[in-house]
């Protein structure tokens, strides 16, 4: 099952921050690591999660750097600011509500 582009868009933002707080981290893997993490069925594309990680960094939540790869090509790496890890708990405690509601509607048991 794909997801759809509106669920997509709106779980782009925690899912960069949830990534980087693990660690820096690059654009590739990033978009691997979101088709990993949903089994294949998230699929990002460049197109969508660069304007998300410059948009990020504008708002000073991440920073970047370019850095040479092991293979010798530079990449440019984002990892979490201060302001991130406040906005990731931000919206860790948002979609802990709406999934409360949704699990809520749908009868699904909390452990």
């Amino acid at each position: 099952m794909k997801i759809g582009k509106d669920l997509v868009a709106a779980s782009a933002v925690p899912l960069v921050l949830s990534i980087l707080e693990e660690g820096e981290s690059y654009g590739y893997a990033l978009i691997q690591r979101v088709r990993a993490l949903s089994q294949g069925d998230m699929e990002w594309t460049d197109g969508m999660l660069y304007p998300v990680l410059h948009r990020l960094e504008a708002q000073g939540y991440i920073r970047s750097r370019w850095s040479e790869s092991e293979a010798g090509r530079k990449r440019k790496y984002y990892a979490l600011k201060t302001g991130g890890r406040k906005a990731l708990a931000e919206q860790k405690e948002q979609w802990r509500i709406v999934l409360s509601a949704l699990n809520q509607l749908w009868g699904v048991q909390h452990a």
